[in-house]
């Protein structure tokens, strides 16, 4: 193995006005294990992609260095695993992986099944449809995929961020046993595994500027104050912040808005073609509550959402604000007053800039109120004031703030969010919790998927638990801990 590095890198995003990175140096010692840390949108998975000599090699950027230092022998986990697959089925995108290594097909379904079992993915038949699994079975298949290759150095760009509790706890255990002699560059939000783990921290700035390097015992020591300041995740966050007045003050006198029903479902049940796959006796949401959906990866939760926005076939009893809703195959019409911010961001947006996106639904509003409306949303959510950034162009993060801000029309007042804290630093992820209370006050209805039980023991009112593709409205073994159930 040798050194990674890249000497006065410089590089920018076409039709950006700045650079990323300016005469930025960076190296890598054989073996380290370094985690990048640094405010969403700050650059930390562009850098990873220089690295590995996916930019400019794969994805051609402006950029320059004086010297590059690349890898031999590499794999790279991305943030979204969508972009990871070259095959349909979960047994054919791993034997494509062994196939490349000359491993012979009598050898393959032993190695396929061992690797399964180290990311912790169990599936009844290895021929699984890729597309008919969650986001975080994906993520698992994507590093089972890689762990396959067995190589010198792993690039792993948020290899956690869309897994429940347990399956992070598995998926770190997993890399630390693969990966005790190799090098490993990380960038994760979720650094509570693997803090006491790295050799090095790499702190970043906003603006992509390194402004430290060090052990983690350094780091999270002496450089608390930027921690703060760029609203980065560091160990102890999540207390600081309940502690605070702007969380105390959210926190006071917290009631129900109103008894106003907006949601009923009785004996409702959601299907992916003729299969079942999710189902509930009995469900009711009322205006201003903040319903949080756990389960386990894979358990129905994102179809439950789906089902409700009627993107799925669905049978019995739906209401939504009194109006019956009936499922029809042909000329379909969403449920009025509903949004979705869907898993991925990337199937939310349809035009081709931050501006249009966010206006694209306001078609009886004036173009100057709408373009108000849009720059309000953009200084809300920490987006780029730029008019000619593509959606596709922006961070992991700033997808989905994007992805939640679209949904916010003056329409909507029942929210259906999957997932909509991933990716995000402490400081967004802040902001985004703080804009949805505010929204329940006002009487939004909010059903959010999440697995940070953070989210569920700090805003939830009340708590909708999935096993197996069943609803369970009411406390059962293995639901979020220290939350009182509400709605049975």
């Amino acid at each position: 193995m040798k050194n990674i590095s890249v000497t006065d890198l410089r590089l920018k995003f076409p039709g950006e006005d700045a650079l990323l990175f300016k005469d930025l140096s960076f190296s890598v010692q054989p073996g380290e294990k370094v985690l990048m840390l640094g405010p969403s949108g700050c650059g930390k998975s562009t850098l990873l992609q220089v690295l590995s000599g996916i930019i400019p090699n794969s994805i051609e950027l402006p950029m320059k260095a004086t010297d590059i230092q690349l890898p031999d022998s590499w794999g790279f986990v991305f943030q979204d695993p969508d972009t990871q697959f070259c095959m349909t089925y979960v047994d054919e995108e791993l034997a494509f992986v062994l196939e490349n290594l000359q491993v012979t097909r009598e050898e393959m379904a032993l190695l396929i099944e061992e690797v399964l079992k180290r990311v912790d993915l169990h599936l009844k038949d290895p021929h699984t449809s890729i597309n008919e699994m969650s986001q975080g079975m994906k993520q698992r298949l994507a590093l089972a995929s890689v762990l396959l290759l067995e190589p010198d150095v792993l690039f792993l760009d948020e290899p956690s961020a869309l897994l429940d509790p347990e399956g992070t706890q598995q998926i770190w255990t997993s890399i630390k046993e693969a990966t005790a002699d190799k090098t490993v560059i990380i960038v994760e939000h979720k650094i509570d595994l693997i803090a006491d783990w790295v050799d090095r921290v790499v702190l970043f700035n906003d603006h992509g500027v390194m402004i430290a390097d060090g052990s983690p015992a350094d780091i999270f020591a002496n450089y608390q104050e930027e921690l703060k300041r760029y609203g980065i995740w560091y160990p102890g966050v999540w207390k600081e912040y309940k502690t605070s007045e702007a969380f105390q003050s959210m926190m006071i006198n917290r009631q129900p808005v109103t008894s106003e029903e907006k949601i009923q479902i009785q004996d409702f049940h959601g299907y992916r073609g003729q299969v079942e796959k999710i189902s509930a006796k009995q469900a009711t949401a009322q205006a201003g509550d903040w319903i949080t959906i756990v389960g386990e990866n894979g358990s129905g939760k994102s179809t439950l959402l789906l089902s409700l926005m009627q993107l799925l076939r669905t049978d019995g009893v739906y209401k939504v604000n009194g109006v019956p809703i009936v499922w029809k195959k042909k000329k379909r019409q969403l449920p009025k007053g509903l949004s979705l911010v869907f898993q991925n961001p990337e199937l939310q947006f349809v035009t081709n800039s931050i501006t249009e996106e966010l206006t694209v639904s306001l078609h009886d509003m004036p173009k100057a109120d709408a373009d108000c409306y849009a720059k309000e949303l953009i200084r809300l959510f920490n987006l780029p004031d730029s008019v000619s950034r593509h959606p596709y162009q922006l961070s992991t993060g700033q997808k989905r703030r994007l992805s939640v801000a679209t949904a916010l029309t003056p329409d909507t007042d029942i929210l259906l969010l999957d997932e909509p804290t991933f990716g995000q630093d402490a400081r967004n992820t802040f902001a985004i919790l703080e804009k949805l209370e505010q929204l329940r006050i006002e009487g939004m209805t909010i059903l959010m998927v999440t697995h940070d039980t953070e989210i569920v023991e700090s805003f939830a009112t009340a708590v909708w638990t999935v096993v197996d593709g069943v609803l369970h409205t009411a406390n059962i073994p293995g639901g979020a801990k220290n939350v009182q159930l509400v709605h049975t």
